[in-house]
């Protein structure tokens, strides 16, 4: 690659960085403790503005990505390109169907702003969905598939591979937060469930399912 093509990669990567390392900062809950106390009338506002913020600024990232998309390295064609896509519309009907599980208006923020709420942790009661018997993140799950089944140009290989070291990193740093929330419920479902691929020999089942939750009910009262 010419020296340009290098620049322009590296300057990618930088942008992922100050977006990976701003975005675990904003949703660490050392951060959200310290807005509440020194600013606890902005908290109502913080998920909104966290969400906003996140979504600016991958602005950039996807202008960078669409001035400088590099060198073609590799299309699908034929039967992979169909098997391509394919998984890749599973993966969006399955994300599409996941959201009926989520409390969305707590997801957005809009319900911390409408109830006015100042509390630091998520509101959101532990809840398994479908997807959940499988795999503890099925968002990063389907978001894996549907980066990794596209035609890939050098500047979508390195934006594929800080989103998947990011969902690695990012759902540790999630994991931590949720054993906060839920402790003991939480940690003997992360033995049942694995991470971020299913896996064919490590599932929970309906009853096992339940009884985690009747566990946490039992937990919050």
């Amino acid at each position: 690659m010419t020296d340009s093509a290098w620049y322009d990669l590296s300057l990618l990567l930088c942008y992922w960085l100050v977006y990976f390392v701003l975005h675990s900062i904003l949703a660490s809950l050392r951060i959200k403790r310290l807005v509440a106390t020194a600013h606890p009338d902005l908290m109502p506002f913080y998920r909104l503005a966290f969400n906003g913020l996140s979504m600016l600024l991958l602005l950039p990232i996807l202008w960078q990505m669409y001035l400088h998309p590099g060198q073609m390295l590799w299309q699908w064609q034929g039967g992979s390109a169909w098997l391509a896509n394919g998984l890749a519309l599973l993966a969006g009907l399955g994300f599409a169907r996941s959201l009926a599980y989520y409390d969305t208006q707590e997801f957005l923020g809009l319900r911390q702003l409408q109830a006015h709420t100042r509390s630091v942790e998520d509101q959101e009661h532990f809840h398994l969905s479908p997807f959940h018997h499988f795999v503890r993140h099925p968002w990063y799950f389907f978001g894996l598939i549907l980066v990794w089944t596209r035609d890939m140009n050098t500047s979508l290989l390195l934006s594929s591979t800080m989103i998947t070291l990011y969902f690695v990193i990012g759902s540790r740093l999630e994991e931590k937060k949720l054993l906060v929330y839920h402790g003991d419920t939480y940690r003997q479902y992360m033995e049942h469930v694995p991470g971020l691929l299913p896996l064919p020999w490590k599932f929970l089942s309906a009853k096992e399912a339940q009884e985690l939750l009747d566990k946490s009910a039992h937990s919050e009262k």
